[in-house]
């Protein structure tokens, strides 16, 4: 049988046992049957100085946005059907989209303070996380359907598998919290992941699809009322989200003993800081020049 060792190396959450806290997510979520099924964990790092988590072996490739968002749709809709328990393990910020703001200012400090990081794109990603302060105060405070979500749900976090009786996984699950399906499907269609590990945006129209589709596959499991409206300030807020991190990662690619490197990440994450790019971004919020 072909199983999947990961190891973990650190805890973006800032977590003591971050593999463990993966594997209580994938415990929780087994039952969607779109996701890796754990079979053993080890966070002592007695034997090897990360935590383990074995996996079976799922079969598929990346998503491809222009011909699997309904399969995407699906995936999202199963796993965001699954109830949580009141005692869950999941961490769930007070206010997610003040938490997620938080963490750009959190992350950008890195670029504000090298003196690699160029003088104009650091204005114009103040610009850009003012823009995004904006926006918080126009968050409502609806009480919405919460779920275990992903957060992180780029195309390479897909297994297609055309010919499966299940179509379509959801992998990596690192940062999973308890919060709103609309923080998961703002990431999901935010111009910062999709242009991720693909050079594609979403239109307008393609965004649609993939909500009505959405919709159809929730069949009314859980409660969508306020999906749309939540949208239009997860969209944005999660592109600041995007930017700043790459201007993290930038920074900690200059560091030549940086235990994992990769050629096309780092290109990637250069090209998220270019004036075209940050300026379609500010297009997309609105942010002011």
């Amino acid at each position: 049988e072909k199983l999947v060792l990961r190891l973990n190396t650190g805890s973006q959450m800032h977590l003591e046992d971050q593999i463990g806290y993966e594997y209580k997510a994938l415990k929780l979520l087994e039952h969607s049957g779109r996701t890796p099924v754990p079979i053993c964990v080890d966070g002592s790092r007695q034997q090897l100085p990360w935590g383990i988590l074995v996996m079976k072996f799922l079969e598929g490739r990346a998503l491809d946005y222009r011909r699997d968002l309904h399969l995407a749709a699906e995936a999202l809709a199963d796993i965001h059907s699954v109830s949580v328990p009141e005692d869950t393990h999941l961490l769930s910020p007070g206010n997610p989209l003040k938490a997620i703001l938080e963490e750009c200012e959190e992350m950008v400090q890195t670029y504000y303070r090298s003196s690699l990081g160029e003088v104009a794109v650091k204005r114009q990603i103040e610009q850009l996380l003012q823009a995004g302060w904006a926006y918080l105060h126009r968050g409502g405070s609806e009480n919405t359907y919460q779920c275990c979500i992903n957060t992180e749900l780029n195309s390479g976090n897909f297994l297609i598998h055309p010919e499966g009786k299940i179509p379509a996984y959801v992998i990596d699950w690192e940062k999973p919290l308890y919060g709103d399906i609309a923080q998961d499907l703002g990431h999901f269609l935010a111009p910062t992941t999709t242009f991720w590990k693909t050079d594609v945006i979403l239109e307008k129209e393609e965004e649609e699809q993939f909500l009505n589709r959405y919709l159809q596959a929730a069949d009314g499991r859980f409660d969508t009322s306020c999906l749309r409206e939540k949208l239009d300030l997860y969209i944005p807020i999660t592109c600041l989200r995007g930017v700043t991190w790459c201007a993290m990662a930038w920074v900690e690619y200059q560091n030549p003993d940086r235990p994992i490197r990769n050629r096309d990440t780092y290109q990637k994450i250069s090209s998220y800081l270019t004036e075209e790019f940050l300026t379609k971004i500010r297009q997309r919020i609105g942010a002011s020049n």
